[in-house]
Protein backbone atom coordinates (compact mmCIF):
# COMPACT_ATOMS: atom_id res chain seq x y z
CA UNK A 1 0.00 0.00 0.00
CA UNK A 2 1.46 3.22 -0.87
CA UNK A 3 1.70 6.06 1.88
CA UNK A 4 0.36 9.65 1.15
CA UNK A 5 4.21 11.04 0.41
CA UNK A 6 4.90 9.11 -2.72
CA UNK A 7 2.37 11.20 -4.21
CA UNK A 8 3.49 14.96 -3.89
CA UNK A 9 3.21 15.96 -7.61
CA UNK A 10 -0.36 14.96 -8.11
CA UNK A 11 -3.15 17.83 -6.89
CA UNK A 12 -3.37 17.62 -3.53
CA UNK A 13 -7.21 18.54 -2.43
CA UNK A 14 -7.98 20.60 1.05
CA UNK A 15 -8.37 18.20 3.85
CA UNK A 16 -11.45 17.00 4.91
CA UNK A 17 -12.97 15.72 8.19
CA UNK A 18 -14.67 13.02 8.50
CA UNK A 19 -18.24 14.15 10.47
CA UNK A 20 -20.87 12.30 12.71
CA UNK A 21 -23.27 12.17 10.37
CA UNK A 22 -21.12 9.97 7.88
CA UNK A 23 -20.66 7.20 10.56
CA UNK A 24 -22.93 4.28 9.87
CA UNK A 25 -23.97 1.42 12.45
CA UNK A 26 -20.38 -0.63 11.62
CA UNK A 27 -18.84 2.42 13.27
CA UNK A 28 -17.01 3.66 10.87
CA UNK A 29 -17.22 6.13 7.61
CA UNK A 30 -20.17 5.41 5.65
CA UNK A 31 -19.36 3.90 1.96
CA UNK A 32 -21.38 6.40 0.28
CA UNK A 33 -19.24 9.13 2.03
CA UNK A 34 -16.10 7.96 0.14
CA UNK A 35 -17.59 9.18 -2.38
CA UNK A 36 -18.59 12.61 -1.37
CA UNK A 37 -15.20 13.06 -0.13
CA UNK A 38 -13.59 12.00 -3.42
CA UNK A 39 -16.52 14.19 -5.28
CA UNK A 40 -15.05 17.29 -3.04
CA UNK A 41 -11.51 16.63 -4.41
CA UNK A 42 -13.09 16.10 -7.97
CA UNK A 43 -14.58 20.02 -7.35
CA UNK A 44 -11.35 21.03 -6.17
CA UNK A 45 -9.52 19.78 -9.66
CA UNK A 46 -12.33 21.09 -12.00
CA UNK A 47 -12.28 24.42 -10.00
CA UNK A 48 -8.25 24.52 -10.96
CA UNK A 49 -8.79 24.04 -14.54
CA UNK A 50 -11.55 26.31 -15.02
CA UNK A 51 -14.40 24.10 -15.31
CA UNK A 52 -15.97 24.11 -11.54
CA UNK A 53 -18.83 25.49 -10.43
CA UNK A 54 -18.42 29.08 -11.21
CA UNK A 55 -18.06 27.97 -14.67
CA UNK A 56 -21.15 25.53 -14.37
CA UNK A 57 -23.84 28.50 -12.97
CA UNK A 58 -22.20 30.41 -16.05
CA UNK A 59 -24.55 28.27 -18.00
CA UNK A 60 -21.83 27.68 -20.27
CA UNK A 61 -21.12 24.16 -19.65
CA UNK A 62 -20.28 21.59 -16.97
CA UNK A 63 -18.91 18.09 -16.58
CA UNK A 64 -20.45 14.80 -15.56
CA UNK A 65 -19.49 11.55 -14.38
CA UNK A 66 -19.70 8.45 -16.84
CA UNK A 67 -18.43 5.62 -14.30
CA UNK A 68 -16.75 5.42 -11.24
CA UNK A 69 -14.39 2.50 -9.78
CA UNK A 70 -14.45 3.07 -5.53
CA UNK A 71 -11.78 0.67 -3.57
CA UNK A 72 -12.29 0.92 0.31
CA UNK A 73 -8.88 -0.49 1.41
CA UNK A 74 -8.99 0.73 4.84
CA UNK A 75 -11.29 1.90 7.44
CA UNK A 76 -11.96 5.64 8.70
CA UNK A 77 -13.80 6.88 11.71
CA UNK A 78 -14.88 9.61 13.31
CA UNK A 79 -13.00 13.24 13.03
CA UNK A 80 -10.34 11.68 11.09
CA UNK A 81 -8.62 14.14 8.74
CA UNK A 82 -8.45 13.02 5.14
CA UNK A 83 -5.98 14.14 2.09
CA UNK A 84 -7.33 13.47 -1.31
CA UNK A 85 -4.46 13.42 -3.90
CA UNK A 86 -5.52 13.63 -8.45
CA UNK A 87 -4.01 12.08 -10.76
CA UNK A 88 -4.86 13.20 -14.53
CA UNK A 89 -4.37 9.74 -16.46
CA UNK A 90 -5.94 10.55 -19.39
CA UNK A 91 -8.01 13.18 -21.80
CA UNK A 92 -9.75 13.88 -24.89
CA UNK A 93 -11.18 17.00 -26.09
CA UNK A 94 -14.84 15.71 -23.94
CA UNK A 95 -13.37 13.63 -21.58
CA UNK A 96 -10.98 12.87 -18.39
CA UNK A 97 -9.90 10.20 -16.84
CA UNK A 98 -8.24 10.41 -13.65
CA UNK A 99 -7.68 8.63 -10.15
CA UNK A 100 -7.84 9.66 -6.73
CA UNK A 101 -5.93 8.46 -3.88
CA UNK A 102 -7.63 9.28 -0.15
CA UNK A 103 -5.28 9.39 3.05
CA UNK A 104 -5.71 9.65 6.62
CA UNK A 105 -4.33 13.17 6.89
CA UNK A 106 -2.20 12.06 10.73
CA UNK A 107 -1.05 8.50 9.78
CA UNK A 108 -0.62 8.96 5.84
CA UNK A 109 -2.20 5.51 5.01
CA UNK A 110 -4.42 4.99 1.86
CA UNK A 111 -7.55 4.53 3.07
CA UNK A 112 -9.12 4.08 -0.85
CA UNK A 113 -8.88 4.63 -4.42
CA UNK A 114 -11.22 6.18 -6.93
CA UNK A 115 -10.85 6.12 -10.61
CA UNK A 116 -13.49 8.22 -12.84
CA UNK A 117 -14.09 9.14 -16.16
CA UNK A 118 -16.04 12.25 -16.79
CA UNK A 119 -17.33 14.00 -19.90
CA UNK A 120 -18.05 17.94 -20.70
CA UNK A 121 -21.58 18.56 -21.15
CA UNK A 122 -22.76 21.94 -23.53
CA UNK A 123 -25.66 22.95 -20.50
CA UNK A 124 -27.94 24.29 -23.19
CA UNK A 125 -28.19 21.00 -25.23
CA UNK A 126 -27.39 18.54 -22.05
CA UNK A 127 -25.30 17.07 -25.01
CA UNK A 128 -21.41 16.50 -24.96
CA UNK A 129 -19.03 18.93 -26.33
CA UNK A 130 -15.54 19.70 -26.74
CA UNK A 131 -14.21 21.49 -23.16
CA UNK A 132 -12.88 25.61 -24.65
CA UNK A 133 -9.06 26.29 -25.60
CA UNK A 134 -8.44 27.65 -22.37
CA UNK A 135 -9.44 24.52 -20.36
CA UNK A 136 -7.76 21.89 -23.00
CA UNK A 137 -4.34 24.05 -22.46
CA UNK A 138 -4.92 23.58 -18.50
CA UNK A 139 -5.69 20.16 -18.58
CA UNK A 140 -2.89 19.86 -21.43
CA UNK A 141 -0.60 20.84 -18.88
CA UNK A 142 -1.38 19.49 -15.69
CA UNK A 143 -1.46 15.89 -18.00
CA UNK A 144 1.69 16.63 -19.14
CA UNK A 145 3.29 17.46 -15.27
CA UNK A 146 1.25 13.63 -13.86
CA UNK A 147 2.59 11.92 -16.78
CA UNK A 148 5.81 11.29 -14.56
CA UNK A 149 4.14 10.20 -11.87
CA UNK A 150 3.40 6.17 -12.03
CA UNK A 151 0.27 4.95 -13.13
CA UNK A 152 -1.22 3.61 -10.17
CA UNK A 153 -1.48 0.00 -10.21
CA UNK A 154 -5.18 -0.41 -9.55
CA UNK A 155 -6.15 1.71 -12.75
CA UNK A 156 -8.08 -0.36 -15.04
CA UNK A 157 -9.15 -2.83 -12.56
CA UNK A 158 -11.98 -4.86 -13.25
CA UNK A 159 -13.98 -6.87 -10.23
CA UNK A 160 -15.60 -10.23 -10.22
CA UNK A 161 -14.83 -13.31 -8.18
CA UNK A 162 -11.65 -15.20 -9.24
CA UNK A 163 -12.92 -18.92 -10.06
CA UNK A 164 -11.09 -21.55 -8.15
CA UNK A 165 -9.59 -24.56 -10.50
CA UNK A 166 -11.18 -27.04 -8.40
CA UNK A 167 -14.57 -28.67 -9.29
Amino acid sequence: MSSEGENQNLIICPEEIVKDEWIDYNGHLNMAFYNVLFDKGVDFFYDRIGVGEEYTRSGMGSVFTLEVHLQYLQELNLHDRVRVHLQLLDFDEKRLHFFEHMYHAENGYLAATSEQMAIHVDMQTRKSASFSADALEKIRDLHENHRSVPRPVAAGKSIGLKKSLKS
